[in-house]
């Protein structure tokens, strides 16, 4: 509940974040990937951003929605990240501009900035200044490193941060097979930022729910990227040794990677002795499942340069669809390696509704994917498709500063808004 909310608490809500209120600094991605999941859960976003010029993705393109770089064309980078939010055109390097941010803060519930460290501190907008207004306020701060140590101040991106963090190092195909380290084919880092900025939020507002009492959430890049290591970077912190690349197959269990067929490729997921026994009888090497080598997933992780070679011949002699439906009769787990267009038109991802259309103000649609959460008491709503630059500054200045029309026009002339 806002904390300026007067909600009986037998009535029900319309959305999971009724009333609450995002001041969203943030841009490109992590930032944004963290308020438009608040968006969808139902939060009121103000996404403020620079006029005449907006959210550096807004130029991310081609592809555009229009086919072609036009003042209000959205480019699908900007699209994938930015529904749901109001577009509020602020210019913070004036006085006034500042002075409407602070108003905007002390409405808000959440404050959501990916400056550089210390960036917003000469506006007058960085969280000890902030709070002094808002005491309740939850501020997150998104930078590449951290707002402390000896990189604090360096500006940091995606791609770097998975080659500093270790990411790149066991992605790609093996070093024995003249694999080079490999970046993830989306931005895997800022997205994941992103998901903890949301999580981190959400526990800081049980927390002032509780308390009354907000504060700084400090959120770091390459911080995300070692924490989602996960069994990566454990396996090098219990045995020492540094994990290597495998091309698709994986670190811990064998076999568990991509296979060629005679027209494609299947992934196939053995999980354990049973599954890898089933799998061995479907290709017709059950003798290689009394092998002692490939006895136990212990064995077969030693042993998989000797395994997998045989597997992979066996997968040669036919097709994708004659093995997926064998292994998938006998319970092995495997799936197509499918491209993204192949992908989205599974039927299981249409039978979830994972994709769907937004209409614009001009009844365009808007295509979008939806977010995954599905609640058993209220179902997320999408209210607004992805804002055009500045769509929404006079409504919102209107509506939450009360400022009139000719005031609105002298920011405007002045260049404070557009």
């Amino acid at each position: 509940m806002s904390k300026n909310s007067n909600n009986n608490s037998t009535n029900e809500p319309s959305a999971l974040l009724e009333e609450i209120k995002v001041l969203d600094l943030s841009r490109i991605l992590a930032g944004p990937w963290a308020s438009q999941a608040l968006a969808d859960f139902g939060a009121t976003v103000w996404k403020i951003e620079k006029p005449g010029v907006g959210d550096d993705t807004r130029h991310w393109g081609p592809p555009y929605l229009n086919n072609e770089l036009k003042e209000d064309s959205l480019s699908a980078y900007f699209i994938a990240t930015n529904r749901g939010k109001h577009s509020i055109c602020i210019d913070i390097t004036q006085k006034h501009g500042q002075l409407l941010i602070r108003e905007l803060a002390r409405k808000a519930d959440i404050l959501i900035e990916n400056f550089k460290v210390g960036g917003l501190k000469k506006y007058g907008l960085d969280y000890q200044s902030i709070c002094e207004i808002n005491p309740g306020l939850i501020y997150c701060s998104i930078t590449g490193f951290g707002q402390t140590g000896p990189k604090a101040n360096e500006a940091g991106y995606d791609a770097m941060i998975q080659a500093t963090g270790g990411l790149m190092s066991i992605t790609g195909e093996a070093e024995q097979d003249g694999g080079k380290a490999q970046k993830v084919g989306v931005a895997v880092t800022d997205l994941m930022t992103g998901m903890y900025a949301t999580t981190g939020i959400l526990a800081a507002l049980n927390y002032r729910n509780v308390t009354g009492i907000g504060q700084h959430i400090d959120l770091s890049l390459l911080d995300t990227q070692i924490a989602m290591l996960a069994n990566q970077g454990m396996n090098y912190l219990v045995s020492g040794n540094v994990p290597m690349r495998h091309g698709n197959g994986h670190p811990n269990i064998v076999p568990y990677q991509s296979f060629s067929c005679n027209d494609g490729e299947i992934l196939l997921a053995v999980g354990n002795d049973q599954q890898f026994n089933k799998a061995c009888f479907v290709l017709n090497l059950a003798y290689l499942a009394q092998d002692d080598r490939f006895i136990s997933n212990s064995q077969r992780v030693i042993n998989r340069n000797i395994l997998i070679p045989q597997l992979a011949k066996a997968f040669l002699t036919d097709s994708c669809q004659h093995w997926l439906k064998l292994l998938h009769k006998v319970g092995v787990p495997c799936g197509s390696v499918n491209n993204i267009k192949q992908a989205l038109d599974e039927p299981q991802l249409k039978h979830r509704n994972m994709q769907f259309e937004l209409l614009d103000k001009n009844n365009q649609k808007v295509p979008q994917i939806a977010n995954p959460l599905k609640f058993s008491k209220l179902d997320l709503t999408y209210q607004l498709p992805p804002p055009v630059l500045g769509d929404s500054t006079k409504d919102v200045l209107t509506q939450e500063l009360k400022l009139s029309e000719s005031k609105i026009s002298e920011l405007i002339t002045d260049g404070v808004i557009a």
